[in-house]
């Protein structure tokens, strides 16, 4: 098998195992990650973010199970924020496993989106 069907072949199997699902609970929808947040994934979290931007909308992301996360899923994370704060809207991140938590600390992403360590800590704010 030649580098780039093997590499096309790992880039589809790590799609694979990312997963969002989108959950209403009361007023605020949760967003449940899984997997990496990459180049590859990070249009899913986008597209997901797009699906409930209405005016007002309160969106929590449930970084529980996600194991990685690089630039461009932080982008995805900043343009929410700024986009659901422009409609009277907020976003917030829970429970971010050590490594993910580590990486939006070192970019300052938490110093722009309040991250709770816990789901309910995140849903009760």
């Amino acid at each position: 098998m030649s580098e780039e069907r093997m590499a096309s072949s790992e880039r589809a199997r790590q799609v694979e195992q990312f997963s969002i699902v989108s959950t209403p609970l009361d007023d605020v929808t949760v967003l449940t990650l899984a997997g990496e947040i990459d180049l590859d994934t990070s249009v899913h979290v986008r597209q997901a973010l797009e699906a409930v931007g209405a005016p007002g909308a309160r969106v929590v992301i449930d970084l529980r199970r996600v194991t990685f996360i690089d630039s461009s899923g932080i982008n995805v994370f900043i343009a929410g924020h700024r986009a659901l704060t422009e409609v009277g809207g907020r976003l917030r991140l829970a429970g971010p496993a050590e490594p993910v938590a580590r990486t939006l600390e070192i970019v300052g992403i938490d110093t722009l989106v309040d991250i709770f360590p816990t789901l309910g800590e995140a849903l009760d704010s």
